[in-house]
């Protein structure tokens, strides 16, 4: 059984245009916010924390549409081509709103927008293992990943080109080449792939034996790991979310970079992720998932203790936000199969929905809890608020005890890049 690399290749677009679109959001977004309409930190915190409320509600209920959804075209496709086809028409009205500095406009649409892209996110993520094997699934969720990395990347580097030095910069070119990219990668997934022509047979998964004796139920000490576990997943997201979403107001005010400059600190870290996920996936495999995430957050919380010691800019802060994807990697590789592992097969959707769960409600609090410190206490706040989340989240990781299974050997070095 062998994985059909052009096929996933395809069905990776989608996520790749994604993501394309949500580092854009992340990084325009609140600088339009406070820059054009002049609000404060803690209501720009609270709209950027709208998406994450969203998608709590509208990512399994899409997910679930399409699971019954029956088109000639398929149950995922529909939902994916008309998604990004309304986005990009919704998204391209964004830089208009800005340029005219009509706040009723721009808000509006912006949370138009959201919901549609709550109404294919799932859908598209779930057309993988539709039409991959179980056996595969490994190896095309790596390429998945690092099309969904080069769409970030993307962004980062029309964000750098793009935007001019200038008091009040025009992101509309910026906003366009997102959305070309969403249009190609959408249209070239369309017109090449065929989703209900295509059949797949599965294997039963196997299950670690962590049940109660005769009963469904996981025993005591698993259910204290997985609840430690999941306080660990929402306390880390809680100092990466908070970083990410106000770093490039960050950058621009405490450091004075300008135009799209703070970009370069963004695709230092992300590119940094991309190429330690060999090491981190040969690490793993010898000494095990829950030592290397609790390196990974103490090279976290290092990182933004280093970051708070710079009151101006400097090359070196690159190399801060190299330790930072690198720190970010380890964690983000192995946490999510550290909660399934303690899952039976039956039950690992229920279980991928408790680690999204716990995710996105950190993405939810957290933008407000920081905006509300950088706007009433100092921007100065940002680095050591991230550095107490990240070591609270060290010392609830201490106490799990389950789902530490190491990773079996790779067939490929493609599959280390799963996350």
């Amino acid at each position: 059984m062998k994985l059909n690399y052009r096929r996933t290749l395809l069905i990776s677009l989608a996520f790749m245009s994604i993501c394309a679109f949500w580092q854009l959001y992340d990084t325009i977004i609140p600088l339009i916010l406070q820059n054009t309409f002049h609000l404060g930190e803690t209501v720009t915190g609270t709209v950027m924390a709208l998406d994450n409320v969203l998608a709590v509600f509208l990512l399994p209920v899409f997910g679930a549409f399409s699971d019954k959804a029956d088109t000639r075209i398929g149950k995922r496709i529909p939902f994916i081509l008309f998604g990004t086809i309304g986005a990009v028409i919704l998204m391209m009205i964004l830089p208009i709103a800005d340029a005219r500095e009509n706040l009723v406009l721009f808000v509006t649409v912006l949370l138009i927008l959201l919901i549609t892209m709550g109404s294919y996110r799932s859908p598209a993520v779930a057309l993988m293992p539709d039409v991959t094997p179980k056996p595969l699934r490994s190896k095309a969720n790596a390429l998945i990943n690092l099309m969904g990395a080069a769409g970030g990347v993307y962004s980062l580097f029309m964000i750098k080109k793009l935007i001019k030095q200038v008091e009040k910069p025009d992101y509309t070119l910026v906003f366009l080449a997102v959305a070309i990219l969403m249009l190609i990668a959408v249209a070239i997934l369309v017109s090449t792939i065929r989703e209900k022509k295509i059949t797949i047979t599965t294997a039963p998964q196997d299950e670690e034996e962590i049940l109660e004796a005769g009963t469904s139920k996981l025993t005591k000490e698993v259910q204290q790991s997985l609840i430690f576990l999941l306080a660990s997943i929402f306390l880390w997201f809680m100092a990466y979310n908070a970083v990410t979403t106000a770093f490039s107001r960050y950058a621009i005010k405490v450091w004075g970079l300008k135009g799209g400059e703070f970009a370069d600190c963004l695709m230092v870290a992300t590119v940094a992720a991309i190429l330690s996920y060999i090491p981190i996936g040969f690490l793993s495999g010898k000494f095990g998932r829950k030592k290397m995430i609790m390196a990974g957050v103490i090279l976290l919380a290092a990182s933004y203790f280093a970051g708070m010691l710079f009151t101006e800019f400097s090359s070196w802060i690159n190399v801060v936000f190299a330790i930072t994807g690198i720190a970010w990697a380890a964690i983000n590789v192995n946490s999510y199969p550290m909660v399934v592992q303690m899952s039976r097969g039956s039950d690992v959707g229920k279980y991928t929905g408790l680690y999204y769960t716990f995710s996105m409600s950190a993405q939810v609090i957290t933008p407000i809890a920081s905006g509300f410190l950088l706007e009433h206490v100092s921007y100065q706040s940002l680095f050591p608020y991230a550095v107490i989340f990240s070591l609270l989240s060290l010392c609830t990781m201490i106490f799990v005890k389950h789902g530490d299974v190491r990773p079996d050997k790779k067939d490929s070095i493609l599959e280390n890049f799963d996350s």
